[in-house]
């Protein structure tokens, strides 16, 4: 973070000093901004929230082991120096948001939409990174708390910040813009994510229009060309539009796309800067437009399209459980996809196995999809259909909410099984897993297949192993 004077944090967020040492001496912060008491390190503020059932307060000893030099807190506390404040997010907004305002030469990209954000974002922190200094979000922390906690990261030498922007509801996406204004907005595309939340999928479009309305009028969107709802979006803003995607409208253009028989994705990418040909390392054809996002935010950043292109070419997976695949030694293929899941990634998802499947037994081991509301049965069911007509050998579906994945005339071809969790499901397919197969391991988080996935990483099992 930029360096801070624990006097200068609390007159930022309106707060009070308490606990400060005996010789008058106020701590400086220049570590990490952290809200985990664990990942404080030498130098760090942590900040004291208070959630449904974790009280922050009681871990400010534990912080302060770690090396942290003041909390920020709404009680006074004995164990670190302290700004007391009468709202913590508030004051973490605040804090955040007076970082960014004092960093120098600095450009803000935000990223939203229902999939791919996580991957988007990783893919545009490597580009920009090759580049010049940037910061991106770790895993996926796009929310009221991971904003600020990725841009308290910025310091006096950051050149690009990528954040990756959420929403769970209309208002989600404008507030975090007022944390982090962009002058860079992408929007991948509008899918059915959240839909139990929002109510419908022009309420989602409503949501993550947000962002491009939040642009300057010397701003750029980076606007999905092949989704109407974010093509749509292009008059929503007073910023330069640029459309990506394969629609032959597209300033950024995708030609010639091909899936080989590994499910990685090569283009020719068609630009105002010239031509490139590119072949992804990321698994997947959904992640062709997710290039095309990045490259055109690139080259908005003045980064040349051979460098931009060569860098997006030689990625790879950067966060956990998306689209990970490990060839164990049997020769088993496993993909784990298995962090979060919606509809549209579930489909993105199976069309990859199927490309990785050629010649192969298919498996699709499937959880549930969450917050889908009143369409949650018909949601699971239509990827039930969609797994058949890729052709899966083996549809294992996976817990309760799943269950009318399995409830389905099964197609010739497909042997469709239900069982009750992860457990269950790791017997079967230690029991009938054989090489060459190609297993995928795909659903919300709270299904916990991506941790089978891991399991099912290696032939080897220790019976009395963590299942975490």
């Amino acid at each position: 973070m930029i360096a801070l004077t624990l006097a200068e944090i609390a007159d930022l967020t309106g707060g009070t000093l308490h606990a400060l040492p005996a010789d008058g001496h106020v701590p400086v912060v220049t570590g990490a901004v952290v809200t985990d008491s664990r990942e404080a390190e030498a130098g760090s503020l942590y900040v004291a929230r208070i959630g449904e059932s974790m009280d922050g307060h009681r871990f400010v000893g534990g912080a302060r082991d770690r090396g942290a030099v003041a909390a920020l807190t709404s009680r006074p506390v004995e164990e670190l120096p302290c700004v007391v404040v009468d709202d913590v997010q508030e004051a973490f907004v605040a804090l955040s948001r007076a970082v960014l305002d004092r960093a120098t030469d600095l450009t803000v990209i935000g990223i939203t939409g229902s999939s791919g954000k996580t991957s988007t974002k990783d893919l545009l922190g490597t580009v920009l990174g090759a580049a010049a200094p940037t910061i991106a979000p770790v895993g996926s922390y796009n929310s009221e708390v991971g904003v600020p906690l990725t841009v308290t990261r910025v310091t006096d030498d950051t050149r690009f910040l990528v954040v990756e922007m959420g929403a769970r509801g209309i208002g989600h996406v404008a507030y975090l813009t007022r944390i982090a204004p962009p002058r860079i907005g992408v929007v991948l595309n509008v899918g059915t994510a959240h839909v139990g939340e929002f109510g419908s999928r022009d309420a989602i479009a409503r949501a993550k229009a947000e962002l491009v309305e939040a642009l300057p009028a010397d701003g750029v969107a980076v606007l999905n060309a092949d989704d109407p709802a974010v093509r749509a979006m292009a008059g929503r803003t007073d910023a330069r539009v640029v459309l990506v995607g394969e629609d032959a409208d597209a300033t950024v253009r995708a030609e010639a796309v091909a899936v080989g028989p590994d499910g990685r994705a090569s283009f020719r990418v068609v630009s105002p800067q010239g031509e490139a040909t590119i072949a992804l390392r990321l698994v997947g054809r959904h992640h062709v437009g997710n290039a095309l996002a990045v490259l055109a935010v690139a080259l908005e950043c003045g980064i040349p399209l051979e460098q931009a292109a060569s860098t997006v070419a030689g990625a790879d997976v950067v966060s956990r459980w998306r689209m990970e695949v490990t060839e164990r030694a049997d020769g088993v293929t496993v993909v784990n996809d298995a962090y979060n899941a919606n509809p549209d990634s579930m489909r993105a998802a199976l069309a990859a196995l199927e490309s990785m499947g050629e010649g192969r037994r298919t498996w699709a081991v499937l959880g549930s999809m969450l917050e889908l509301g009143d369409e949650s049965d018909a949601e699971h069911a239509d990827i039930g259909g969609e797994a058949q007509r890729r052709g899966v050998a083996e549809l294992v579906v996976v817990g309760e909410t799943a269950r009318p994945m399995a409830d389905i005339a099964p197609a010739r071809g497909t042997r469709i099984r239900w069982v009750e969790d992860a457990d269950a499901a790791e017997a079967l397919l230690r029991e009938e897993l054989a090489p060459p197969d190609v297993v995928l391991f795909k659903s919300s988080r709270d299904a916990g297949l991506r941790w089978l996935g891991d399991r099912l990483t290696t032939t080897d099992h220790d019976p009395q192993e963590d299942h975490q």
